[in-house]
């Protein structure tokens, strides 16, 4: 069993300064918790906490271009994380190459850890996901995915930071 500690570190909008840690929980990898507590938080707390690009992604759902974000093309093994509040997404295992220029995995670490709204800015439906915990934007599902279960969640990077597997 492998273990690590989820922590953020990121440059704030107002220069480069230390962002605070969103959780100093150890997670053990075969066990992680059931039940999701919620954060909440004011915008102002949130933009005093994020980037502006992670801002305007997280909490306006907005969308990174394609191939700019940092773990589009990571071929590491580890876990991905909620940028905002360091919440266990997606795990490097399910995680494949879908040509599209950002992260995209076949299914989440447990579904109870990101929640679904329907999206219509584009004019037509489309699934949106976000951290079942804060509530971040993170980007959308689609059923034109890998097996074993068919889908896509195209991810965005900047929603996202990566915890590398430690060799044991």
């Amino acid at each position: 069993m492998s273990l690590f500690a989820l922590s953020c570190n990121a440059q704030s909008k107002k220069g480069v300064q230390e962002k605070q840690n969103v959780s100093e929980q150890v997670y053990d990898t075969a066990d992680y918790p059931d039940e999701v507590v919620p954060i909440v938080k004011s915008a102002d707390e949130w933009a005093s906490e994020l980037t502006k690009m992670e801002y305007y992604v997280l909490r306006e759902a907005g969308t990174e271009r394609s191939f700019t974000g940092d773990l589009w093309d990571n071929k590491k093994e580890g876990t991905y994380v909620c940028r905002a509040c360091g919440l266990a997404l997606f795990d490097s295992e399910t995680k494949y190459k879908s040509g599209t220029g950002w992260p995209s995995f076949y299914a989440p670490i447990k579904s109870e850890y990101v929640g679904e709204d329907t999206d219509y800015k584009l004019g037509y439906a489309r699934t949106e996901v976000h951290c079942a915990r804060c509530g971040g934007h993170l980007g959308h599902v689609f059923p034109d995915g890998p097996k074993p279960t068919g889908l896509r969640y195209c991810m965005n990077s900047v929603s996202m930071d990566f915890v590398p597997k430690e060799d044991n």
